[in-house]
């Protein structure tokens, strides 16, 4: 059993606002000194409304990012035990009511950066670190990971693609994952390949070169892949992106699911393994349970059709 089987604690949090100030290449953003994610929430959370049946699991809304991590962690945990190969986690870094782009992005992901830390401690045991490898979207990542929130750790890391001469516009170098990849490895982890449109379709060869089909294991860590789902990227262009929502997505496991939707009608769609999809209303400080069902429903459907009605 190469994962941690009880809860234990936090790793020690590795702060931004402990980090040098530097002006860094990783996604052309600049690290300030002052910023600081986040932990602390004040609201209390209960759920109400019927459990599914088929399913017989009930898990609450986290009231912090401690309580989300250790859920994602045992979530995770099932998720493996039932032999689920390819899974997600998505989760806003900004605070647990933030959509994405209410932080600035580099500050986003340096958030994503800190909680996948922090997950991998609690999930990957001692042993298995060596064995666990960590991909970022780029090497220039790898370089500030290094030296920053996983200075120290064994977990390989690793990057899906590298900058180019041409980078300011948008270009990459590719990456053949099969050179990437070593025969000791047993866990991928993604981390945030979203920027770049390029990164998923490096996600997807990873998965098909190393994964399926093997006893190996793949989870992607905030992906946005809502955008994919949502069609966000019209097919005409991006077909190869698209199509990603007919080949890889349905082998993919959501072992873990927070999305916010504001405005008069707002709520959350929450998901954690192996539980149904729940949509909760914020009412105060308190999450109401209005809807579940065993299948993911379409975030068109959550705002338009189950938290008008509710």
């Amino acid at each position: 059993m190469w994962l941690s089987t009880f809860p234990t604690a936090l790793a020690v949090t590795v702060s931004v606002s402990s980090l040098t100030p530097q002006v860094c290449n990783w996604r052309r953003c600049k690290l300030k000194r002052n910023v600081k994610i986040s932990r602390n929430f004040e609201f209390v959370i209960s759920c109400s409304g019927d459990k599914a049946a088929s399913i017989g699991f009930d898990v609450p809304f986290p009231k912090d990012y401690t309580e989300l991590l250790q859920q994602a962690k045992q979530a995770t945990e099932l998720a493996l035990k039932d032999n689920r190969q390819l899974m997600e986690i998505e989760f806003p870094t900004a605070g647990l009511g933030s959509v994405p782009g209410d932080g600035e992005g580099g500050i986003e992901m340096t958030g994503s950066m800190q909680l996948i830390r922090e997950f991998c401690d609690l999930l990957v045991i001692s042993e298995k670190a060596t064995k666990t490898r960590i991909f970022f979207p780029e090497a220039n990542e790898v370089k500030f990971a290094r030296q920053s929130i996983f200075g120290g750790a064994s977990f390989k890391l690793d990057y899906l693609t590298k900058p180019s001469f041409f980078e300011d516009f948008g270009f990459t170098e590719k990456v053949k994952m099969a050179d990437r990849v070593k025969p000791e490895d047993e866990l991928f982890i993604v981390a945030y390949p979203y920027f770049n449109v390029n990164e998923m379709l490096v996600v997807e060869e990873l998965y098909k070169t190393a994964v399926s089909n093997t006893s190996r294991k793949l989870i992607i860590f905030n992906g946005e892949l809502d955008r994919i789902r949502s069609g966000y990227y019209p097919p005409f262009f991006y077909p190869k992106l698209a199509a990603l929502s007919k080949t890889l997505f349905p082998k993919m496991e959501t072992v873990y699911y927070i999305h916010n939707f504001k405005g008069r009608n707002g709520g959350v769609l929450f998901r954690c393994y192996p539980g149904p999809w729940k949509v909760f209303r914020r009412v105060g400080s308190t999450y109401l349970c209005l809807h579940q069902q065993e299948s993911m429903p379409s975030l068109k459907e959550v705002a338009l059709d189950i938290l008008p009605s509710a």
